[in-house]
């Protein structure tokens, strides 16, 4: 799919090193991929096609395209992660289209659900922005088998600590 492709090829060059989630709704979502600390948007690639017609359901813990309200084919580089189930979603909205699910956590909704909760406010006209930065340091790739690794550590109870 062109969406997967998109974030992968985003993803080899490094362009989501030190972006930051600019955009927290606590009731809905999380968005990051597209700024710098200070609300300085990165330039990105050419927009993509909107594939929202791809089966997938914008439910808690599922990562989708950002694009612009009007404009279904104007994802690029950002993205968000559903923090509740959003069904309106996956419904064409005022401009036909309703926004694609690529992806979904595996490891790491506890993270998504301390970001979910950061105070917000407005930052260079923006609103819903942090007020302390969230970043992201690095994203990369990873081999089935080390994904396979990281979910079953997940999976398995704390160890208790000797007293």
């Amino acid at each position: 799919p062109i969406t997967v492709a998109n974030f992968l090829s985003y993803t080899d060059k490094g362009f989501y090193d030190g972006t930051i989630f600019h955009r927290v709704m606590g009731t809905f979502m999380i968005q990051g991929g597209g700024f710098t600390p200070g609300i300085t948007k990165k330039k990105t690639d050419p927009t993509i096609k909107n594939e929202w017609r791809n089966g997938l359901k914008n439910n808690r813990g599922t990562i989708s395209m950002a694009r612009i309200g009007g404009q279904p084919d104007s994802a690029s580089s950002q993205f968000f992660i559903n923090v509740v189930n959003n069904a309106t979603l996956d419904r064409p909205q005022r401009d036909g289209a309703g926004y694609a699910v690529f992806g979904h956590v595996v490891v790491g909704m506890d993270t998504v659900d301390t970001i979910r909760v950061v105070d917000t406010g407005m930052k260079k006209g923006k609103q819903d922005v942090p007020i302390v930065t969230v970043m992201i340091e690095k994203v990369r790739q990873i081999s089935d088998a080390d994904a396979r690794k990281l979910i079953k550590a997940a999976k398995k109870p704390p160890t208790s600590r000797p007293e």
